[in-house]
């Protein structure tokens, strides 16, 4: 019982539980290991074995040069932030947008929790597609969609087409929000994806933070119309760079790289924890009876440039039927319900910010527009700093952990920093609340609007990085599930307005801030049982047959 971590009693092989380090105090059990026919990292990391091993095939994402593999994530990390951007970017024009369509402030931001909801049902549809036909063509063609309904939004002249265009638009935003991260599973190896999913949530969250002071200006200066013209020309002009840049990053693994060993009684050997990349029998390798593992002779040609360019790849299942309802069977998971919980509830008050800060700022402190607008270069420099801290502190201590663990890695090691996300959330809420009742200078809900998008940027890595070691073959089943929160969203943006109105912020951002105290305590039991848990899942022969049928 590692850290006050309890040992699964289901099975012996727990899912995310991996061998890291081939040091000489490894336990007694893992011995066996021919660690020397494993494949390792470079540099710092030469100690470390790589999870998952990558296979011998040139065109295994895992087997890209880095730079490669971070100029796709900085591509489509790029798309999301103006993903992100798209939603929340009228927020500082609130008052005139609505002025200008004849509606009123609350039927304006009913329009975004239109748009939000549109994204929630969506993720159903447009991510199992991609685990069906592989993510580049959902990527190509949701960016061609989101250049059109960003011209239509700028050519909009009533408020029924206006809504018609953000509703549009929330099924073509559902791919840049969901697929990036298990993008990021398909080329990482564990030791590497805390910082890149940080990456991945700092263009997102900036994205979110930086629509609003640059939409300011331009409101205020050229017009609403021209946040969808400008989104309109970025879009227009990604479509061809992740065309030619953005290759299929799904990749059909071999079934011995993924399958448990067994002995040869038929059970699941705890001692074959890594799998070698070049073994020299079968069973040391992991292969059932009657596989024979494939050869260096057996291996593909590394695709050229113009290969890669094509839209469609195969299949990467044979069962689509079942892609569609593993979202929902991810529902029975603890770790789903813990990152649903939790990262349901913070993005949802960090969009309620850009729905309410457009009509408070303006009305308790007397903004402008742009004024309005500039309060988002608090939660862009909070964001900058939290993600350039936490991705990289987040895989530094699972490194220390896993060393100290005998060179034994457990997704739970993703865990500690929520202690940071507790403190920024908690300081986040409750203070801007309490700033914006008792009208304060306005440095302080601005300063504590950056502190809760700080949380946010720590709690992504938490969040992202267990769920993603934990099941890295259902990471676009388990985000699905997670980004489903976009329902619960749709619920607050539609009336949080109304609901300020009433109640006042104070008593708003309190029930907001004692949500989120009691979501961020469940990470304590995750801690605690979390192995259990996932050894007892993983015990379910049915459920496991269903969740992981492959081509």
């Amino acid at each position: 019982m590692p850290f006050g971590i309890v040992e699964s009693n289901s099975t012996e092989l727990v899912p995310g539980t991996a061998c890291m380090n081939d040091q000489a105090d490894l336990p007694a059990e893992l011995h066996d290991i021919p660690t020397e026919q494993l494949k390792h990292g470079t540099g710092k990391y030469s100690h470390i074995i790589l999870v998952p091993q990558p296979t011998d095939d040139p065109n295994d994402p895992l087997n890209w040069p880095t730079w490669k593999k971070d100029m796709i994530l900085c591509i489509v990390g790029l798309s999301a932030a103006v993903v992100g951007a798209y939603g929340p970017m009228l927020g500082p024009g609130f008052i005139p947008i609505s002025a200008e369509l004849g509606i009123s402030i609350n039927t304006l931001s009913q329009s975004t929790a239109w748009l939000i909801l549109t994204i929630g049902l969506s993720v159903f549809i447009t991510n199992p597609l991609a685990k069906i036909i592989g993510k580049r063509p959902v990527y190509v063609l949701a960016v061609i969609f989101l250049t059109v309904v960003n011209i239509w939004g700028a050519a909009a002249k009533t408020y029924t087409s206006f809504l018609g265009s953000r509703i549009v638009g929330g099924f073509a935003m559902a791919p840049y929000e969901i697929l990036v991260q298990a993008t990021i599973g398909d080329m990482y190896f564990v030791h590497q994806r805390a910082t890149r999913i940080a990456v991945w949530n700092l263009f997102l969250l900036c994205g979110i933070a930086g629509a609003s002071f640059i939409s300011g200006y331009i409101i205020e200066d050229l017009g609403y119309k021209w946040t969808f013209g400008i989104c309109a020309i970025f879009f227009g002009i990604w479509i061809f760079v992740i065309f030619f840049l953005v290759p299929e990053t799904a990749y059909r693994r071999p079934k011995s790289m993924t399958s448990a060993p067994k002995s040869a009684s038929g059970q699941t050997s705890k001692s074959n924890v890594g799998t070698p990349a070049q073994p020299s029998t079968p069973e040391k390798a992991g292969f059932l009876q009657g596989e024979s593992a494939p050869s260096a002779t057996t291996l593909p040609p590394k695709k050229s440039f113009i290969q890669s360019l094509a839209l469609f790849s195969g299949t990467y299942t044979k069962s689509p039927f079942k892609v569609f309802l593993r979202p929902f069977i991810m529902f029975t998971y603890p770790a789903v319900i813990w990152a649903w919980l939790l990262y349901g509830t913070v993005i949802t008050w960090i969009v309620v910010f850009s729905v309410v800060n457009g009509v408070l700022f303006p009305t308790v402190y007397g903004f402008s527009v742009s004024e309005t607008g500039l309060t988002g270069l608090s939660p862009f420099i909070f964001s900058l700093i939290g993600e350039a801290v936490s991705g990289p502190l987040n895989d530094w201590i699972c490194v220390k952990l896993t060393v100290k663990n005998k060179g034994i890695y457990e997704p739970e090691f993703r865990l500690p920093l929520m202690i940071v996300v507790c403190i920024l959330g908690t300081v986040g809420f409750y203070g801007f609340g309490a700033t914006v009742d008792t009208k304060t200078h306005w440095t302080g809900p601005v300063l504590t609007y950056g502190l809760a998008n700080m949380s946010l940027a720590f709690l992504s890595t938490c969040v992202f990085g267990y769920v993603l070691d934990s099941y890295p073959n259902l990471a676009e089943e388990a985000f699905v599930a997670i980004n489903s929160r976009n329902l619960f969203t749709f619920g607050l943006t539609y009336f949080v307005n109304d609901w300020i109105a009433k109640d006042g912020p104070l008593r708003v951002f309190v029930v907001l801030g004692s949500c989120f105290l009691g979501v961020t305590a469940l990470t304590i039991p995750l801690w605690i049982m979390g192995k259990r848990w996932r050894g007892w899942i993983a015990s379910r022969e049915f459920l496991n047959n269903f969740m992981n049928d492959r081509v």
